[in-house]
């Protein structure tokens, strides 16, 4: 699952957020202003914010702008009571990957939730990851079909690389065999043939080339595989 960040000042709803999105299997912190949340995110890896506009310190939009200057691919949902289409208009403008106003339905933030963390997943969704590799850092292209560790560039399938931008975009997280699968279907029809059998061929390619990083894929029985970084 995901790592969610929720800024509301709200500590009523806050609270009934985290604890509902806990019990979906996500962990989740909270923050009650903008300047908690920038905070937050500067030292924390998170895999998407649910953000309200209307906060104290640092209003919510200024927050969206700044998340967007200094995480451009972190996906974020904004919840909030301003329901104008210029306010709706404003925030997506602004970077807002989905908008959802107050009241809300919480089976539709949780649908809304998951497929946004879902488009978040696929290589095509911009930018660039990394994540250390021993002495060295793993980047991948989160566009193109290129990887380097370190300045060397990663000789990759498109398939590849299309798992390794999943693993390296949820590090440390298991990347179920559906996840992988859901992945590659997005990316061509081709991708809908793929059996488990061809997926072990893939995970067994990549670990061959990260041999000497200091990456490991796990395989975590029963769940899917997980990419983790072996150097103590």
């Amino acid at each position: 699952m995901a790592h969610l960040l929720i800024v509301e000042d709200d500590e009523l709803l806050r609270d009934g957020l985290c604890a509902q999105l806990a019990q979906a299997g996500h962990t989740v912190t909270g923050a009650s202003d903008g300047a908690q949340a920038q905070a937050l995110l500067d030292g924390t890896r998170f895999d998407a914010v649910i953000l309200d506009l209307g906060l104290p310190v640092v209003d919510g939009m200024a927050v969206l702008r700044w998340v967007r200057k200094r995480l451009a691919t972190l996906p974020v949902l904004i919840l909030t009571a301003r329901d104008g289409v210029e306010d709706r208009v404003e925030g997506l403008n602004a970077g807002a990957d989905d908008y959802l106003t107050k009241p809300f339905d919480m089976a539709e933030l949780k649908a809304r939730l998951q497929a946004m963390l879902r488009r978040s997943r696929m290589p095509a969704f911009g930018g660039s990851m990394e994540m250390p590799a021993g002495n060295a850092r793993l980047r991948v292209d989160a566009q193109l079909p290129r990887a380097w560790l370190g300045d060397e560039p990663l000789e990759l399938t498109q398939r590849e690389w299309e798992l390794l931008s999943l693993l390296v975009a949820n590090a440390g997280q298991v990347v179920s065999r559906e996840d992988v699968f859901s992945a590659w279907q997005s990316e061509s029809a081709e991708g809908a043939g793929m059996g488990s059998n061809a997926l072990e061929v893939y995970v067994h390619r990549l670990r061959r080339k990260l041999a000497d990083s200091g990456l490991n894929i796990r395989n975590v029985r029963g769940l899917g595989y997980m990419l983790e970084n072996a150097t103590p």
